[in-house]
């Protein structure tokens, strides 16, 4: 469960990253240059990693840690593993 700081900062973000994909789709409808675009690709890119990192965290803080506190951790750190090299590609 994300907590609310963080949902707040999350939502925010995807808000933001919803208009750059709008002005992104204009872009590539009015035909623009196509450094320009992938500048703008490169932008969004940046943005959904930057909510990733968001989600990670409360991801790490939360829901692992309550996890390897229960009675059996063990699934934990194979969800874990599998967030993580998903999160790093």
């Amino acid at each position: 469960m994300i907590n609310s700081e963080r949902k707040k900062q999350t939502l925010e973000r995807l808000n933001r990253i919803e208009g750059q994909v709008r002005g992104l789709k204009k872009m590539v409808e009015e035909e623009r240059y196509c450094l320009e675009i992938l500048t703008q690709i490169s932008s969004v890119q940046e943005a959904l990693r930057g909510a990733g990192k968001i989600i990670m965290r409360n991801y790490l803080e939360n829901c692992v840690t309550a996890s390897i506190r229960s009675e059996s951790p063990e699934g934990i750190y194979n969800e874990l593993m599998e967030a993580i090299f998903k999160f790093a590609k």
